[in-house]
């Protein structure tokens, strides 16, 4: 691309300053979640929408951030609240629930594990050690909500409560002896369904019946049952559903599983973000978690579905989301996304149509300039049908490119999906390295969300196997239908995708040209010794499940014990401050490097996490790998 084609690494280094976005049940508020002082702090920020002017915002204290916003009533929200621990990691919830009234006033600690801290400053509770979280809410908006907790000194049990917020009083609706279930509370207010996985990570479900808790066989071990909500009948319920690991269908059925009726299925992905009618609300439209997103008609004749083919008329190419609805449905918050664009909030009045925009989610980004992302599939060489997107750079021909392959994060599951900002990605780095004059290649391996959870769990014990032959599969693809020029292909990627950065080179030596690693890991075996995820029983069954424990496997799959197969200059960029991926996984790359007598160069900052937040940082990196990119694949290479 010539120089003036070329967009500011400034401009992909902003963090998304708006998102979260939530209607009051009255209409009259909006609630969001803001990103502050260059993304280091966050904060929820209420406005008046009569005015947009004089929001209220509750700071939240550094690395703490909304994880969910739930309006209780028109004049009192709860927040869940989260950690974030670098740009890599979906921020992680903390189980800590507060309060507020929408001018600030009345704030008040519901549930979690700061309890007793919490009470020295005010609030009226100190006797909760554990997690708490948001499992619904009464039809009719009363400051009251479900909260599902987990204590700290119960053994191994969930309980439901029906939660006061102004107040900060509760009672008991339902408990379960295991740990980790989630709760369908029924019509008449009490615990209803318990579903989950145990400790084997098959999933079970439990129905009430005359008081006690009955096990229901409704799927086998690896297929699941997430009931959503009651149908406006009060007797049926919607769920998502899936048999044996296969993509989960949408179906609506009795309580009993009786009457079951498929509303959306999609064999190849699941069924999301799926669009509901004002209240009482009734799914009227959906999309599949691959390829591009395609609105499919439930019921095309309900008068809420005739208004999104109408807004999706006004913005074509783009994904028209309905948020939510004001209690009466009069007013409607919506989203418009695409590929190219992050998004913008809009609000329109379903009586005048009268819309109004709200909100861009990056301002700075132009969608005209940014590259279109092309839904993929091939065949793996093992015979599975695999999924993916390709970006490319814009106003070049669509041959012969220098390519760079970048597996995501995870991996399990976690996927790359066709939005500018998805539900589990952010593809700035895809659209940076268009911009720069790059295919981008992005591969839906095994262990991947969105097809179901037998192919989820086609990931597990194969991180340095089978993963990297699906990757290496798409690179041979793109090779064969002449988009990359197989001279100039890199692999990059953050996290998981910096260990696969390093083990894709490892396992197709000749492929690549270079590779970059950033926050990776490199040392399957200290992932049981350092960093953040072996501090937690979880943590360690989640390693157990998806990496083992054989020494010998590990070894046999950790980049910094096979640096000597490495045969491509590296570029390893850490965070000091890693927890995820701490600095030693680094460090224990680099020596192996040296060892090794391979060429590499590092780029490593002092107080970031699992990723940079600090934009500066991250306008160097971004710096530092065009320059990478350009001595190996690039003009200069």
């Amino acid at each position: 691309m010539t120089g003036t084609d070329l967009i500011p690494a400034e401009t992909f280094a902003h963090h998304p300053e708006l998102s979260m976005v939530r209607l009051s049940p009255d209409g009259q508020h909006i609630a969001l979640r803001a990103d502050l002082d260059n993304g280091k702090t966050h904060a929820l920020m209420i406005y008046a929408l009569n005015d947009m002017a004089h929001p209220f915002m509750l700071r939240m204290p550094t690395n703490e951030l909304p994880n969910n916003i739930v309006w209780v009533s028109n004049k009192r929200l709860i927040v869940e609240k989260a950690r974030r621990f670098g740009a890599f990691d979906a921020p992680m919830a903390t189980g800590e629930i507060i309060t507020t009234d929408i001018d600030g006033k009345h704030q008040d600690y519901l549930y979690g594990y700061d309890a007793a801290k919490q009470s020295s400053r005010g609030y009226t509770r100190s006797d909760d050690q554990g997690s708490g979280f948001y499992d619904g809410q009464p039809d009719m908006p009363n400051d009251h909500f479900y909260m599902r907790t987990y204590p700290w000194q119960s053994n191994r049990s969930s309980f439901l409560y029906d939660v006061d917020s102004v107040r900060n009083t509760r009672h008991l609706i339902g408990d379960i002896n295991l740990d980790g279930m989630s709760f369908l509370v029924g019509p008449d207010g009490t615990a209803r369904f318990a579903y989950g996985r145990d400790d084997n990570w098959d999933f079970v479900m439990f129905r009430r019946m005359n008081g006690q808790w009955t096990p229901v066989r409704a799927t086998q071990s690896s297929g699941s049952f997430i009931p959503w909500g009651y149908a406006p009948d009060k007797t049926r319920i919607y769920a998502s559903y899936s048999v044996a690991g296969e993509p989960a269908s949408l179906v609506e059925q009795d309580e009993d599983g009786g009457n079951r009726r498929i509303l959306a299925k999609d064999g190849f992905g699941e069924i999301e973000r799926v669009q509901w009618t004002a209240k009482p609300e009734v799914p009227f439209a959906y999309i599949t978690s691959t390829g591009y997103p395609k609105v499919q008609y439930i019921d095309p004749n309900l008068p809420t579905a005739k208004l999104h083919m109408a807004l999706s008329l006004k913005f074509p190419g783009e994904f028209v989301d309905f948020i939510n609805f004001s209690q009466d449905g009069g007013l409607l918050l919506f989203k418009v996304s695409s590929d190219r664009d992050p998004g913008v909030f809009y609000l329109i009045d379903t009586r005048t149509y009268k819309v109004s925009k709200l909100f861009s989610v990056m301002p700075e980004i132009d969608p005209a300039k940014m590259a279109s992302r092309r839904p993929i599939r091939f065949t793996a060489s093992d015979g599975k049908e695999l999924e993916g997107y390709l970006t490319l750079p814009p106003g070049r021909p669509e041959s012969d490119l220098p390519m760079v392959l970048l597996p995501h994060g995870g991996p399990i599951d976690v996927r790359d999906d066709w939005f500018y900002v998805g539900e589990d990605s952010d593809n700035t780095d895809a659209q940076f390295l268009a911009n720069r004059g790059y295919a981008v290649l992005q591969v839906n391996y095994r262990g991947s969300s969105g097809r179901g959870y037998g192919f989820k769990e086609d990931g597990y014990l194969k991180w340095g196997t089978r993963i990297q032959q699906d990757l290496i599969d798409g690179v041979k693809w793109a090779i064969d239908q002449k988009i990359a020029d197989p001279k100039r292909i890199c692999v990059y990627g953050g996290s998981f995708g910096g260990y696969s950065a390093m083990m894709t080179v490892i396992r197709a030596p000749g492929m690549f040209k270079c590779a970059v690693g950033f926050a990776g890991i490199y040392d399957l075996q200290m992932m049981y010794s350092k960093g953040d995820i072996k501090s937690r029983k979880s943590g360690r069954s989640y390693l157990t499940t998806v990496i083992g424990k054989n020494d010998a496997d590990l070894a046999a799959n950790s980049p910094d014990k096979l640096a000597d197969k490495i045969d491509v200059p590296v570029l390893l960029v850490h965070g000091e401050e890693d927890q995820r991926a701490p600095i030693e996984q680094f460090k224990a790359m680099r020596d192996a490097l040296d060892a090794a007598h391979k060429p590499y160069q590092t780029l490593v900052k002092p107080g970031e996490g699992h990723g940079f937040y600090d934009e500066k940082n991250t306008v160097e990196f971004y710096n530092t790998l065009q320059a990478f990119l350009e001595k190996h694949i690039g003009k200069g290479a």
